[in-house]
């Protein structure tokens, strides 16, 4: 084992500890595949599922897994118009099970997410019957403001980026706390516990992931 799955399998260690203490389901995994299976396994077949707009989610490869099982998949990527993306999106409200990553998570477990739409932070709040984060431990961090700063500074403006938006984060990749039309930090979410017990699962993993 070399040093930095040493570290990430320690901190992952205590970060389980904290989550469970915060009423969530945790997991560790060391790789993207181990990571691929026990989200599979925690998925029962014909299952309605669907995911926010992840790169985490398909980094692992899961919406590829999803549609060559027994799943009721609700894909708004395979939406041919605006009307099929706006169907989708509230039909993902009422899916059994809803996967996203995070922004941010702190060593003691609290979880930060920022959305432009608030789709993603509707749906993990409330609506789906279960709700599982897959993160890669590059994303955690030591306290509220450092995951709140991860969000704000690093992963809006790169997802901004992804999007084509014209916000100033674009023209130098610093957060300008910006209020335009396109802004994509319109909702911020700080998740202290899941509730009801056990309907949020935390898969970590020890690669880096995501933005």
């Amino acid at each position: 084992m070399n040093i930095i799955d040493e570290r990430n399998e320690k901190l992952a260690s205590k970060l389980i500890k904290e989550l469970a203490r915060r009423h969530y389901d945790a997991f560790y995994c060391k790789t993207k595949a181990d990571a691929l299976e026990k989200v599979m396994e925690l998925i029962p077949e014909g299952s309605s599922i669907s995911w926010g707009g992840s790169v985490t989610v398909r980094e692992l490869g899961i919406p590829q897994a999803l549609h060559a099982g027994n799943y009721e998949v609700i894909d708004r990527d395979l939406a041919k118009t605006p009307d099929e993306t706006k169907e989708m999106y509230h039909k993902a409200m009422s899916a059994d099970y809803f996967l996203s990553s995070v922004n941010a998570i702190t060593e003691d477990g609290l979880i930060v997410n920022i959305d432009g739409r608030g789709n993603r932070v509707a749906a993990i709040t409330y609506g789906p019957e279960k709700v599982i984060f897959v993160v890669g431990m590059n994303k955690v961090v030591r306290n509220i403001d450092e995951a709140i700063l991860r969000s704000r500074n690093t992963a809006a403006p790169i997802n901004n980026q992804r999007f084509n938006n014209l916000n100033p984060c674009k023209t130098d990749g610093a957060c300008h706390n910006c209020n335009t039309p396109t802004c994509i930090c319109n909702y911020i979410e700080i998740m202290r516990n899941s509730f009801p017990e056990k309907r949020h699962t935390v898969v970590l993993i020890g690669e880096n992931l995501g933005y």
